[in-house]
């Protein structure tokens, strides 16, 4: 049970601090820096299994081993780091292998990675020991 809390709290947290990210950086952001790569429609089944996956992953690779240590600090390094790595596989493969993927883009979208994902770890492990 206390595994299905911290998916479900980690799922919200980064769900709602993506939301609010992506409804002011696309258009500041995103748009102006590789609009034309960008589709107008979302691919929403494409979108609902990432979150799934990487909601998952966050809660296997930082929320799980932070509450088997009992520690909100190990929740939210562990979460960075798993933000940092897999938004720099992201960004630097686009920034490879994209003509228009812009520098300042890769720096600006890992930052994002790290934080909202150390955030939503933490978040998680929070939920899920307060209620184990």
């Amino acid at each position: 049970m206390t595994y299905m809390i911290a998916l479900l709290a980690t799922g919200i947290a980064f769900g709602i601090a993506d939301a609010l990210w992506l409804s002011n950086a696309v258009p500041r952001i995103y748009r102006p820096m590789i609009g034309e790569l960008l589709s107008d429609k979302l691919n929403v089944g494409a979108a609902l299994a990432f979150y799934l996956i990487y909601i998952c992953g966050i809660v296997f690779f930082a929320v799980r081993p932070a509450l088997d240590e009992g520690s909100l600090m190990k929740a939210a390094l562990y979460g960075a780091a798993l933000g940092f790595v897999a938004f720099a596989t992201y960004d630097l493969t686009n920034q490879a292998t994209l003509r228009v993927w812009d520098v300042r883009l890769t720096l600006i979208d890992m930052a994002w990675g790290t934080f909202a994902t150390g955030l939503a770890a933490s978040i998680g492990y929070a939920v899920a020991a307060r209620f184990s």
